[in-house]
């Protein structure tokens, strides 16, 4: 018995070192977005990490306008970042997981 949590606790560990890895090579994976015109794009980690902002000189002249497209790409990119990290890490965690009884019913 001891044997089997031993293991599984060593399990569990080299999981979450997995994780950590994980979570640094996601902030190398880049997610480019951009406006349905082109006219703003972005660039965002597979962590959510701003890294680069891009505005065509049209739309510096309405306010506004640069407010809503902001608010649009940036909340598209976040979404497909998301969808990247939770992919990625959601991986990495149910294939370290150990075996335990009874738990096969939440995979």
């Amino acid at each position: 018995m001891f044997g089997d949590l031993m293991g599984m606790m060593g399990k569990i560990k080299e999981t979450q070192a997995k994780v950590e890895e994980t979570k640094k090579r996601l902030d190398t994976v880049l997610i480019d977005e951009e406006s349905s015109d082109g006219l703003l794009q972005i660039t965002i980690t597979a962590n959510r990490e701003i890294k680069n902002i891009s505005v065509n000189e049209e739309l510096l002249e309405d306010k506004e306008q640069l407010e809503d497209y902001l608010v649009l790409t940036l909340n598209k990119a976040i979404a497909r970042a998301t969808n990247v990290n939770e992919t990625e890490l959601g991986a990495v965690a149910k294939n370290g997981m150990p075996d335990i009884p009874g738990m096969d019913m939440f995979k």
